[in-house]
């Protein structure tokens, strides 16, 4: 659902289960071997269409002892735009997670798609903008990173886009979104910079998912051309899986490839 936040990059929030708690595991196929046997996961954002097929597929790894799913519909929920959620969500949960995913955000808020000219440009979408893509997910890493393990391997993964790359910037258009994902971009490298202090052993990703066939994404690219959304994750499941811990963010797309900040 446009506007609300709690989707991926390109991607509506679809009516998915609430997830809180432990959930049933079909324990497939290994996902993740990185992080060893019985590590837990977090997904926030877990209503989304990316939020839900990660959930779906961190459900089949057999070395994940639980998969926790917040959202905006679950039990306890949060909210970007509400700090004071987020707190509360954090201190209903118990015990250290291994891997974090952060899949909110929108493209399109309260019905107004990215603006293609500067003529359109206007401050109130703009700080919508930022509201969504940049200040709800820094205040989510906030209050939920500290709950990743200190002595182990952890991974803190947050849904970006290539359109936040300044470097890669050649088409222009798109000023708020871009904007907002480029000063994400900044959060998540500060973050990392900081963390590595305490967690020697933490990974922090800005991950761009492609581009998922959704409502939002029709009037952009055709069907043919997207990814549909186990696609999309389980590329980027891959590409974590893959990445060392730093004293800085890493910023990839679905097939692992960096990208230019």
């Amino acid at each position: 659902m446009a506007g609300r936040g709690d989707g991926g990059c390109v991607c509506p929030s679809k009516s998915a289960g609430v997830f809180a708690g432990h959930i049933d595991r079909r324990e497939d196929a290994e996902v993740l071997k990185s992080l060893g046997t019985s590590y837990r996961a977090l997904v926030l954002g877990a209503s989304g269409a990316l939020g839900s097929a990660f959930v779906e597929a961190l459900q089949g790894d057999a070395a994940c002892a639980e998969v926790v799913g917040l959202s905006r519909n679950s039990q306890p929920a949060f909210h970007l735009e509400d700090e004071a959620s987020m707190a509360a969500a954090v201190a209903s949960l118990r015990g250290t997670f291994h891997l974090i995913i952060d899949a909110t955000g929108s493209l399109t808020l309260d019905g107004q798609g990215p603006e293609k000219h500067m003529g359109a440009l206007n401050a109130a979408q703009l700080a919508r903008a930022f509201e969504v893509n940049t200040i709800g997910p820094a205040l989510l890493l906030k209050h939920f990173m500290p709950l990743l393990a200190i002595e182990q391997r952890s991974i803190y993964a947050k849904l970006s886009a290539r359109v936040g790359s300044i470097s890669d910037n050649r088409k222009g258009g798109w000023y708020g979104y871009r904007a907002a994902k480029a000063a994400l971009n900044m959060v998540l490298q500060t973050a990392a910079i900081e963390a590595a202090r305490k967690r020697p052993q933490l990974v922090v990703a800005a991950m761009q998912p492609g581009t998922v066939a959704s409502n939002l994404s029709a009037p952009f690219v055709p069907a043919q051309d997207c990814l549909i959304p186990a696609q999309s994750v389980a590329g980027l499941l891959s590409a974590l899986d893959e990445l060392p811990a730093q004293a800085a963010a890493h910023f990839v797309d679905y097939k692992g490839a960096a990208i230019p900040w």
